[in-house]
């Protein structure tokens, strides 16, 4: 029994949310280390709105020319790209890296997420919209929907009332623009989930963020299993798998299972008590 009071003891310690705090302290640590992504107003730069909504009544222009409300093409979980189409460089890497990776996703397009591009340059028309989508769809190189993947453009007051609303601060320089190299995942409300740097993607990152936008599509254990083995490091802007956790969580399971298996052996061995001679 005194085994046993130990064991449970030690369990305790180990799920405890002081030992889950101390076994990621070092990604904390970075955390709050890791310099910042916001600059002084006005700057180019990305102030991170995590759980604030985009503005879903910015209007726009659809690849067709069809005037569209943003908040009407958001009815799931979204990837939004902030681009411009004729941009040469960093635009046209992120939406390649995309396309590179949409296929190996388990999840459905245009049933599951969509894709949305929205230009921040507006004297981009329409027409570059929809050169812009059969280059992307052609990279795919898979059957995807035309449907799950948009191109917008639109009017400078919706652009900015776009912009403001997820904190994306960019400048015009000439014909071309300085801005920052991020995208961003939005819930089927609006909600800003996560954002994500840089234009190479990988496909476990967009996995578990479409998976944390889906704001109860999911059933509740699945979410907690997520949290619960993964935690996104802000410094790498990835998601990292909590291996000491997991690890703590396999032992007690495996040392648990192991003592009620002798337990258990130890009463079928227990010989029955004699009867006495009469």
């Amino acid at each position: 029994m005194r085994y046993l009071r130990f064991f449970l003891a030690a369990c305790c310690l180990l799920l405890s949310p002081t030992f889950a705090k101390a076994a990621e302290k070092p990604a904390d640590h970075q955390h709050h280390a890791a310099p910042t992504q916001q600059e002084p107003s006005g700057e180019i730069g990305l102030d991170e709105r995590l759980g604030s909504k985009i503005d879903s009544d910015a209007v726009f222009r659809d690849e067709n020319g069809k005037t569209v409300r943003l908040g009407d093409l958001i009815n799931g979980p979204t990837i939004i790209l902030p681009v411009y189409y004729t941009c040469t460089n960093v635009c046209n890497y992120m939406q390649g890296g995309l396309a590179r990776i949409l296929p190996a996703l388990k999840n459905k397009p245009g049933t599951d997420y969509r894709v949305i591009s929205i230009s921040f340059d507006p004297a981009e028309s329409q027409e570059q919209a929809a050169r812009t989508r059969k280059m992307y769809h052609t990279a795919i190189n898979a059957p995807f929907p035309e449907e799950g993947w948009r191109f917008l453009t639109g009017a400078p007051e919706n652009i900015r009332r776009f912009t403001d609303s997820i904190g994306y601060r960019y400048k015009q320089q000439g014909r071309d623009f300085i801005h920052p190299v991020a995208s961003l995942i939005v819930a089927g409300d609006g909600t800003i989930v996560r954002y994500l740097y840089g234009t190479t993607f990988l496909a476990k990152d967009l996995s578990l963020a479409l998976l944390e936008a889906r704001e109860g599509k999911v059933g509740t254990t699945i979410r907690k299993v997520v949290d619960f083995c993964f935690t996104f490091d802000p410094e790498g802007k990835t998601y990292v798998f909590n291996i000491l956790r997991v690890s703590a969580t396999v032992v007690i399971l495996s040392a648990g299972g192991f003592l009620l298996f002798l337990m258990l052996s130890s009463k079928r061995r227990k010989p029955a008590p004699k009867s006495e001679d009469v």
